[in-house]
């Protein structure tokens, strides 16, 4: 799907416009954003730190009794590579091989450093509903990463591009351990250099975003997998124009069609 959904390019419209209104409305939402993202890519993965305690490991270093150290780990890992993310959006600059390494670094540093940013050396495997199901080998990686890093310089920054580009770097599978969150973070750095927002798959979605990227690797296309993350992009670009409005001082806003709404802080 390359044309953007009617409802979801008008929340881009009106979130764009506001954003000139209020070019720091969001950055407290944005913070408590990047700890939820943090929250539920690790706890897709099996992460246990609930989402009060990520935030506590996260801005206040507290270690939680009775949980692994990895997963305090994670949760740090995650936040800056989060922050990176950001950071790298800003920049504008053609996305290549090593940007996809690096954000697995990052994903990796502290909880299992000796993979981070390394192919994979043996092989990767998940079981789905049909039985067994294997990676590309590890000698297969590199032209594999090598012709998704071409499509990837050249794809527009868009959420079709974006939704792409999960699929594809799952289906390589090119790192040991840490493929889905780097996965999702590559998702959501298209996602913001085009403009838009970082989407969150919550851990009550996984049985439903597992067998949309089941589906897709047995051939559906990624129509399942993109019609949920487009659902849950109009979501997150509602939540961001709620926030960006209650940034703003009591006033008459107009949406992108042009409709007065009538807005006020705390409303």
């Amino acid at each position: 799907m390359d044309t953007l959904p009617p409802h979801i390019a008008a929340q881009k419209a009106e979130l764009d416009a506001l954003r000139q209104r209020a070019p720091k409305g969001l950055d407290n939402f944005e913070h408590f954003q990047n700890l939820d993202l943090t929250y539920t890519s690790n706890a897709i993965e099996g992460n246990t730190l609930t989402a009060s305690e990520t935030m506590l490991v996260i801005e206040n270093g507290i270690t939680i009794g009775g949980k692994p150290l990895k997963d305090h780990l994670e949760a740090v890992d995650l936040y800056e590579a989060l922050l990176y993310v950001r950071d790298l959006a800003r920049r504008g600059t053609r996305l290549g091989e090593m940007d996809v390494r690096s954000l697995h670094g990052l994903v990796v540093k502290r909880a299992d450093p000796a993979i981070a940013g390394r192919y994979a050396d043996q092989g990767r495997f998940v079981l789905t509903e049909a039985g067994r199901h294997a990676f590309p080998s590890p000698v297969e990686i590199p032209a594999l990463m090598g012709d998704f890093a071409r499509w990837l310089a050249d794809a527009p920054d868009t959420p079709a591009s974006a939704f792409t580009a999960h699929r594809r770097l799952v289906d390589i599978h090119p790192f040991n351990d840490g493929n889905g969150r780097t996965a999702r973070l590559l998702m959501n750095l298209v996602l913001l250099r085009g403009g838009f927002a970082p989407v969150a798959i919550r851990p009550v979605d996984r049985p439903a975003y597992i067998d949309a990227l089941q589906r897709a690797q047995a051939g559906d296309g990624g129509v399942v997998f993109d019609a949920m993350l487009y659902a849950r992009l109009a979501a997150t670009l509602a939540d961001y124009l709620g926030a960006i409005r209650q940034a703003l001082p009591a006033a008459t806003l107009r949406d992108a069609g042009g409709n007065a709404t009538t807005s006020s802080v705390g409303a």
